[in-house]
């Protein structure tokens, strides 16, 4: 080492004593330093007395322009004499005590831990090396090696790593020289190669030496010697080590005598140390064995649970819980098969993909009792024997030891698209325009000339709607090949040529068995109707003389020409009767079906239609059946639901409970009260003590439930039709319930790695005594909600192959208000195809004149259902050649929605779109003067009948469809795509296109978009300024929503292409048909985090609101475009959005699938700040579908914003009707 020249810094005097000192250190060369070791002794002896007794000294060494360190580390290296090299390490180890970390990093720059180690290996060298030199090298080396990175490399490479184990191994009993020693170890152990070597040196024998058997004595070197053990376990061969030599008892045993005698809780830094060593060890198979067969759930459970009453042992609790929640035994579901309960036989499957090795496996059929005797047998539900996370060989490093670096310099997410060639919209016709012509027909107002039409009627003519509806000849008509799994019967029942649903035999039978009952007359007009619907048609004979000799009963299902709707019982609790026996006794005379009036309240809802439009819906399990809630309708509550706060450890008491199960299987009733594997009767009869559960509904979703506990439920949903996955909708009905009993349900086989369940989100319940009460509405209930990972193994057929995957739970507890009730639970306000067919009659029926509306069937759907198309605009002003003329080249709106069926809150977004639409507003008649709109209400009719959560029956994402799709299995989006062609060919590109989505895990309403230079920009592409001329117009409608949709945050919306998502509507349109302004607007499920909803979950009133405010943005995009200069449109828009705020711009940011922090056992809610938002609140911006207290008139209109935000959050908000 070349030496330093002594520097001097302004204000430290040259003559000062340690200037002096360091100067005559600096002026020994090392031959002088050989030859006179006495000089170099004296004078470093002198140094540190200086350093010891003059605190000032130390800061003249370090600092800076001064080279004190240089010369010390110098003389260092040179030196052989031990005295001297003692003196020096001595002043190193005051200079580094009292600089703490900023010293320690200069030291480690200037190489100073490369010094010591050869240092150490010079003294090792040595016949009896000096012990105090020993324990100054490692008390340095412990000090300084956590701020070297390397030095666990360099030691190894070296051999400085023998060196520290031959001295721990030699000084057991030397508690002075081994408490630096395990330190450095410790150190060396960080890197996984050392570690290796180390065990293989007898390093995890050694450790247990030191720590067992228990002893308070020296607890700091315990202490040092469990964090040393814990990072030698760290890799998996030390761990199979640890296991092979029957330590995790002695782990266990160790914890457990720290837990019992360490009551004063002072060395609770040991217990988590060896509550470390255990988790490192389950981190393999052997380990989680070994861990189960020394009983170390229950040593962990018994101790864990007598933590809890003390809050700072948190740290232990949590620890505990995570080791046995991995060591908790892999169980697959109490299924015969992951398949869904209901199959679909496709006549057309493609050569490859995930419904092609569906079909491919043998099918199967096990009962329950088969499939709880062999739970780990295979079926095609398959319990993997990998390790989760696990490696085939984790122990390996980077000799460069920049892992770290190499993720930080990794792609923060390859997924986006990095191919500029394909980040060019282009239109692509990939049809010939011949074939495109059979269209024409969906847009008969581009050619219709209005002649002998009378434009001084009230009403449209006739010829703006369709004669019949109108069918692609193209499109296949469904299969007969339709099976259900519930009954044998179906087979021969698969879509009659009647629209009317017939019920199987066994349902029938069933249904009908209570007919014998009497009925009181029902009171309230609604009543009678429902009454004499239920008695028009009888199913067959027997009915017929049993109508003659006995009324209908009310707690009975009652049969609308095959549809039955669930009725409450007098006592003993609801639900479906199925194979119940002396259910009739039980029936006193005050037995009412007592039918909300809701014509008021909801003017687009029609019980009797609702019926009519349930009989014409073509379900594949033959649904015999009405929800309440779809039959009664929902009404908006009148105030907002906040958004629930999480209490302290609810997840980790959920699952201490679970662990329960294991250790106390005697407790676990394990009984079955509904499964939908049951051919014919899903509903198990019981002894009055248990839940009745039903979901055979429309677009119901529950397939078995399991009574663990007295008052406790584990529920499995039903995978979507045609796939063995897709769990996360669900829509049941329960009844029997006791009031005021908290009653817990757990979901148990959800798939989605996080949830806003976590993060304020409650299910929905609907009771139907509170409906006939005159309140019929979905409301947000249910506490001690969380989401976790639960010990149920998901397959790998079902995770394309990744093994060691895990179901998750939702779990929720909540109580019953009244006695005899039936309630429902869903995910999210349910919005069934029937609603839909019924919303759009009324519309119809309802349309004030001058609307030009026109319903066509665009095509059949998989299952015989119809997907509808809408067409809404202005009637031209007369048959005169200019207003003809001007109504043919409106512009175009194109818009869809509902294409995954769980996101039902598309739905309501597109309701709030369509009344808007349909409205007598001036904005909303502006609005149709403008623009001809294309809607396609619900992509998915099959899926959402059926109660899936995404898929359709081919068993596939249709949203993922776009790029090529089939029209065999793909039919609804094959055929609205071709619209979009169509519209390309005839130069009548659509001017926005936007598919409504629904968003499980964010918040907020939001966008996504299509952006070449966003794109370039977040995945660094090279690009010419040729290539990233882009056109910024797409940006103008997520900004206008932003400033005047409540819900819609501007910050959440992303522009990025990624591959991903290339076959979806949204890039496909941008990118085949051209469509510039081509969007995703996903609704959250949850609430709001900003804006006016901060704080507050949404409801249909916010949802319907974003779709009329959706309306209200494509107004202003008008006059931005400069489509048409109305100035009355101008001076409504004025008014509307008033003083417009400045708009804080944001870079965008790739948009993950979610947006909150991982979830593993507790969430951090301050994160979630409730200071108010400081943006400026507009002028009538939330504009909200308020229902109209004339029955003629479609409700429309815009309420007030509410300037005074304090007000809302401290009061309950009153409704805008």
């Amino acid at each position: 080492m070349n030496k330093p020249k002594m520097a001097s810094e302004k204000g430290v005097p040259n003559n000062s004593r340690v200037q002096i000192l360091l100067a005559q250190l600096e002026k020994l060369s090392g031959d002088s330093m050989v030859r006179d070791p006495e000089s170099a002794r004296q004078i470093t002896s002198k140094l540190l007395h200086l350093i010891q007794t003059q605190e000032k000294t130390s800061k003249e060494m370090m600092s800076k322009g001064t080279s004190g360190m240089d010369v010390i580390l110098n003389s260092l290296e040179i030196t052989r004499d031990t005295q001297t090299i003692l003196n020096i390490l001595c002043i190193l180890s005051e200079l580094l005590t009292l600089g703490k970390g900023r010293r320690v990093g200069v030291f480690v720059s200037k190489g100073g831990t490369a010094v010591l180690l050869r240092i150490l290996i010079n003294a090792n060298k040595e016949f009896h090396p000096s012990e105090e030199l020993m324990l100054q090298l490692h008390s340095l080396l412990a000090k300084v090696g956590p701020k070297d990175r390397k030095l666990g490399m360099k030691a190894r490479l070296t051999g400085a790593l023998n060196i520290t184990i031959n001295l721990i191994k030699k000084n057991l009993q030397n508690a002075k020289l081994l408490l630096p020693c395990l330190q450095v170890l410790r150190v060396y152990s960080a890197n996984i190669i050392n570690a290796i070597s180390l065990g293989k040196s007898g390093a995890i024998e050694l450790m247990f030496k030191i720590v067992a058997p228990y002893s308070k004595k020296n607890t700091t070197l315990i202490k040092v010697a469990v964090d040393a053990l814990c990072a030698l376990l760290k890799s998996k061969t030390n761990a199979r080590r640890a296991v092979e030599g029957d330590y995790v008892p002695t782990l266990l045993s160790l914890y457990l005598d720290w837990h019992r005698k360490d009551t004063w809780h002072r060395h609770t830094v040991i217990r988590k140390g060896l509550l470390g060593c255990l988790r490192n060890v389950t981190n393999i198979k052997l380990g989680r064995q070994a861990f189960t067969k020394a009983d170390g759930m229950r040593i962990l459970y018994n101790s864990s649970i007598e933590c809890l009453s003390v809050r700072t042992l948190d740290p232990l609790v949590n620890a505990s819980s995570l080791i046995m929640r991995k060591c908790f035994p892999k169980n697959r579901l109490p299924l015969p098969t992951i398949k869904s309960a209901f199959t679909y036989q496709l006549e057309h499957v493609l050569p490859s993909g995930p419904v092609a090795r569906l079909y491919s496996q043998p099918p199967e059929g096990r009962t329950h009792a088969q499939v709880c005797s062999e739970p780990l047998k295979k079926v095609d539900d398959v319990v993997d024997d990998s390790d989760d996370n696990e490696d085939t060989e984790a122990d390996t490093e980077n000799d460069t030891e920049n892992e770290e670096d190499e993720k930080d310099c990794g792609s923060l997410n390859d997924d986006i698209e990095k191919d500029i060639n394909k980040l060019h919209p282009e239109k692509i016709p990939s049809r010939p325009y011949e074939e495109l012509r059979v269209y024409e027909k969906f847009f008969v107002e581009l050619s219709q000339d209005f002649q002998g039409f009378n434009f001084e009627s009230s009403t449209t003519s006739s010829s703006a709607q369709s004669a019949q509806p109108i069918v692609v000849p193209t499109a296949q008509l469904p299969s007969p090949n339709h099976v259900s799994a519930r009954t044998a019967h179906d087979v021969s029942n698969s879509f009659a040529p009647s629209p009317t649903l017939y019920t199987s035999q066994a349902d029938t039978g069933d249904c009908v068995k209570n007919l014998d009952q009497k009925v009181v007359a029902p009171k309230h007009p609604a009543e009678q109707k429902l009454s004499q619907a239920s008695e028009r048609v009888p199913l067959n004979a027997d009915e017929m003389e049993s109508k003659q000799k006995h009324p209908k009963p009310t707690q009975s299902p009652l049969h609308l020409e095959g549809i039955a709707i669930r009725c409450l019982a007098a006592a003993g609790g609801g639900g479906s009767d199925c194979g119940s026996e002396g259910a009739e006794d039980e029936v006193g005379e005050g037995a009412v079906l007592e039918v909300p009036d809701t014509a008021q309240l909801l003017p687009l809802h029609d019980l009797d239609l609702y019926v009519k439009m349930v009989k014409q819906t073509k379900s594949v399990p033959h649904y015999t059946e009405v929800a309440y809630p779809d039959y009664f309708g929902h009404v908006a509550p009148t105030c907002r639901e906040p958004l629930l706060e999480r209490l302290y450890g609810v997840q980790r008491s959920k699952i201490f409970q679970d662990i329960e199960r294991l250790i106390y299987p005697n407790h676990i009733m394990d009984k079955v009260v509904y499964d939908l594997d049951i051919p014919g009767c899903p509903v198990i009869e019981s002894d009055g003590e248990s839940l009745k559960f039903n979901s055979q509904f429309e677009s119901g979703n529950l397939r078995k439930a399991i009574q663990i506990r007295k008052y406790e439920y584990d529920l499995i949903l039903n995978s979507d039709i045609n796939s063995n996955h897709h769990h996360q909708w669900f829509y049941f009905e329960v009844s029997g319930m006791r009031v005021g009993t908290m009653y817990r349900f757990n979901i148990i086989n959800c798939e989605k790695s996080n949830s806003q369940f976590n993060y304020g989100m409650q299910v929905l319940m609907y009771s139907v005594q509170e409906a006939i009460s005159g309140r019929p509405r979905w409301v947000r209930t249910g506490t001690d909600i969380c989401y976790y990972k639960n010990h149920f193994a998901r397959s790998s057929i079902a995770t394309g192959g990744q093994k060691g995957k895990s179901y998750y739970t939702m779990t929720f507890s909540t109580t019953f208000s009244h006695k005899d009730d039936v309630c429902y639970f869903s995910y999210h306000y349910p919005y069934t195809y029937s609603s839909l067919k019924m919303h759009l009659s009324k519309l119809e029926a309802m349309k004030p004149p001058g609307i030009y509306l026109r319903q066509d069937v665009l095509c059949e759907t998989l299952g015989g259902n119809s997907c509808l198309l809408l067409t809404v605009t202005a009637m031209p002003e007369s048959n005169s050649s200019d207003h003809i003329c001007q109504f043919r080249n409106r512009p175009l709106i194109f818009l869809s929605a509902r294409v995954h069926p769980g996101e039902t809150n598309a739905s309501w977004v597109m309701k709030g779109t369509l009344e808007f639409l349909m409205g007598t507003s001036l904005l909303a008649a502006t609005l149709r003067e403008s623009f001809i709109f294309k809607i396609v209400p619900m992509l998915n009719p099959d899926g959402v009948i059926n109660g899936n959560h995404r898929c359709s029956l081919s068993g596939e994402d249709l949203n993922r469809q776009w790029q090529n799709p089939n029209p065999d299995l793909h039919p609804t989006i094959y055929h609205t795509k071709s619209l979009l062609q169509y519209l390309a060919h005839t130069q009548r590109t659509p001017l926005v296109f936007c598919d409504y989505h629904g968003h499980s895990r964010k918040k907020n309403v939001f966008m996504y978009g299509c952006s070449l230079k966003e794109t370039v920009w977040q995945s660094n592409i090279s690009a010419t300024p040729c290539d990233l001329e882009e056109d910024l117009a797409y940006r103008a409608l997520p900004k206008i929503l932003s400033q005047i949709a409540p819900a819609f945050s501007m910050a959440s919306c992303s522009f990025v292409v990624e591959r991903s998502k290339e076959s979806t509507a949204r890039v496909v349109v941008w990118r085949e048909i051209g469509v510039q302004r081509s969007y995703t607007m996903e609704s959250t499920v949850c609430g709001c985090d900003q804006g006016k909803y901060k704080g507050f979950q949404v409801g249909t009133k916010e949802l319907e609101e974003m779709g009329a405010q959706f309306c209200v943005a494509l107004l202003r995009l008008k006059r931005m475009t400069g489509l048409h200069s109305h100035q009355h449109l101008l001076d409504l828009e004025s008014d509307l959005i008033g003083i417009q705020p400045k708009v804080v711009s944001c870079p965008t940011t790739y948009v993950m699938d979610e947006d909150e922090p991982s979830f593993l056992e507790a969430v951090d809610y301050s994160a979630e700040s409730n200071d108010e938002d400081t943006e400026v609140d507009l002028e009538a911006a939330a504009a909200s579908v308020a229902t109209s207290t004339d029955a003629g008139e479609v409700p429309e209109r815009l309420s007030d914003s509410e300037n005074n935000h304090d007000a809302w959050k401290s009061e309950p908000v009153t409704s805008s009707h």
